[in-house]
């Protein structure tokens, strides 16, 4: 599989295997192993992963897994997040990207997951409160003690990567973004664009929309599946799954999908997809299929 370099010595593969969803699968640790080993059998060795996911369980959960064959450690990269507080532990959801708060948000992963390094570690969602020196200030002292190599963040616009970026020695080294072709939000306002301008390939979450284009009613998803039918016949495709990836992978930012199921021919078609020859016409006809009129 493709890899994508995100600095001199990280590269992730160019599809990555999100672990939003990982408590409700219902997987014991043999079975999530299984998972595991399954994803890197197809050369997907990025795993995406925050310290809320599954009400603060995912973590824990995938590190269990990981400790039945701790060889495999040194096989994947490891993403997570941090910045958000959810009511079940702290009463209410607030974003905390204090400097006390980054450390020990990191130090609670390293021991999800019986490691004693994060490979990149995201803000989850821009905050209104932050103090960007304290983040710095935490961010410097993690790379220096070896426990997080590369930072990023998650959900920024063009202003407040630029003004994060801004108190930072080292360039952060992606955005973790929603794309797909029905929602197009961060294609049109600029903020994939920036990705392009910093050479910064973007992590993409949901690209299948968390399902919606399947079975929404909407004059949009209706008229898309339409075209993703007719896309698929042409370019031999099984799904409209694969359709859906390979919109984005053919984008010239070097997108890098997030594939958030824990059923392996979900997986599969994600990897079919890579070789799909979706041409610049089929892409402009999905495109125009979702906003509901030819381009300007």
């Amino acid at each position: 599989m493709e890899r994508i370099q995100l600095a001199d010595d990280l590269t992730f593969s160019r599809l990555i295997h999100g672990c939003w969803r990982l408590a409700d699968w219902g997987y014991s640790r043999e079975q999530l192993l299984g998972l595991i080993e399954f994803c890197l059998e197809r050369g997907i060795t990025t795993f995406d992963h925050a310290d809320i996911y599954g009400d603060y369980t995912c973590e824990s959960r995938f590190g269990e897994a990981l400790a039945l064959k701790p060889s495999l450690r040194g096989q994947i990269e490891i993403v997570t997040k941090c910045g958000i507080k959810l009511p079940s532990k702290y009463g209410m959801k607030l974003y905390d990207t204090s400097k006390n708060h980054i450390i020990a948000s990191v130090e609670q992963s390293l021991r999800h997951f019986h490691t004693d390094y994060i490979d990149v570690l995201l803000i989850h969602r821009p905050d209104p409160f932050m103090n960007p020196e304290e983040v710095a200030e935490a961010f410097l002292q993690l790379k220096q003690d070896g426990k997080v190599r590369y930072f990023g963040v998650s959900n920024f616009k063009r202003l407040q990567w630029e003004m994060l970026q801004s108190y930072l020695p080292f360039p952060l080294v992606t955005n973790q973004i929603e794309v797909s072709a029905y929602r197009l939000e961060n294609l049109e306002d600029g903020t994939v664009d920036l990705c392009l301008e910093k050479r910064i390939p973007p992590m993409v979450w949901s690209p299948l929309t968390g399902g919606a284009i399947f079975s929404a009613d909407d004059d949009r998803a209706v008229r898309l599946r339409g075209t993703l039918e007719q896309v698929r016949g042409e370019v031999g495709a099984e799904t409209i799954d694969e359709v859906l990836y390979a919109w984005l992978l053919v984008h010239p930012a070097r997108m890098m999908p997030i594939v958030g199921s824990g059923k392996q021919e979900r997986i599969e078609r994600a990897v079919r997809a890579l070789s799909l020859p979706l041409s610049r016409e089929q892409w402009f006809a999905i495109l125009q299929s979702s906003m509901g009129h030819d381009v300007p």
